[in-house]
């Protein structure tokens, strides 16, 4: 297979998986082997035997997932650059866009494995504070109504009393997800299913990701961000917030402050790298989520995992 003008996507938290990445490092990839050198450096953690013996669990905690999420997407982003496969964009799903600041030479290998580290932590932390149980705040997934009708849903109902409650993630036409208070969930689930949702179902996540819920997270990595630098993306970068493509470093960084309390914007980012005329798209990083989200957007450009030594050396042969 030609692969010419091919742009990354990289996974974010849900994609982990105990062992992801093992096989890239046991193809005795030196680059791969920095960068396990650089997360465990960086974690205060042995990342190969983080990754072997951790529990699906134990990998579902936010400071442990976004650095060793961070960590497969890289390693299969070096593999795939070792084998002379190079992109020409990138994007990334929420910690995803992480990897592709990285990518796209914005941020250094060592800067994102030092901000990723930070951002879980500081998340975990507030997620900590949280009163536990059935009244936390948390994520839903309503399923079966355009997300134009849930935005408005949201806007109209807040504006008569129903706080609380925030589109997160712009998954797809048909899937959006929620994040909001136990009180607002619960109502919500009443409301969407009477205005159409075919389902609503709340998500065994840790926290209210991307929502005002985060605010004392935001804070605290609000200055770690401050001690790095963001150059000019060096290849087509797209933005969670926007859906577009960022233009310097000084845009990146200022995004990144906001991208703990804001929305994944993801099917606007698809609509921009469609528009953009990829050639084809490499899903770099563990799972095929965004492999599903793409091809629920009905377009041409066809799209391939790439986030095992396998799914590569399948790539080249084919």
């Amino acid at each position: 297979m030609m692969i010419e003008n091919c742009y990354f996507l990289f996974p974010g938290q849900g994609a982990q998986f105990p062992g992801m990445a093992l096989d890239l490092l046991e193809t005795g990839s030196g680059k791969v082997k920095h960068l396990f050198s650089l997360a465990s450096q960086y974690m205060g953690r042995d990342m190969h035997e983080l990754l072997l013996n951790a529990s699906p669990e134990e990998l579902k905690q936010t400071d442990i997932s976004q650095p060793a999420i961070t960590l497969a997407n890289l390693a299969a982003a070096a593999y795939l650059e070792e084998k002379g496969i190079n992109p020409s964009g990138c994007a990334g799903f929420s910690l995803g866009e992480y990897s592709a600041l990285a990518m796209a030479g914005v941020i250094s290998d060592e800067d994102c494995f030092y901000l990723v580290t930070e951002r879980g932590r500081a998340m975990q932390a507030a997620i900590d504070k949280m009163t536990p149980g059935p009244t936390a705040p948390g994520m839903a997934a309503v399923i079966g109504l355009a997300p134009e009708k849930v935005e408005t849903f949201i806007n109209e109902w807040s504006s008569t009393g129903l706080t609380g409650l925030n589109a997160a993630n712009i998954n797809s036409r048909r899937q959006v997800v929620v994040s909001g208070s136990a009180a607002a969930l619960l109502e919500a689930e009443k409301r969407f299913k009477e205005a159409g949702a075919k389902r609503y179902m709340r998500l065994q996540v840790a926290g209210p990701y991307h929502s005002p819920f985060m605010k004392d997270a935001a804070e605290e990595f609000d200055r770690c961000l401050e001690k790095v630098d963001f150059n000019d993306p060096k290849i087509a970068l797209f933005s969670n917030i926007t859906g577009k493509i960022i233009t310097s470093g000084e845009e990146a960084k200022a995004l990144a402050h906001r991208h703990i309390l804001e929305g994944v914007r993801w099917t606007d980012e698809e609509a921009a790298i469609e528009e953009s005329g990829p050639g084809m798209l490499l899903e770099v990083g563990p799972g095929r989520v965004l492999q599903g989200l793409w091809k629920d957007t009905g377009s041409a450009i066809p799209i391939y995992g790439a986030g095992t030594a396998i799914e590569i050396e399948e790539l080249i042969i084919k």
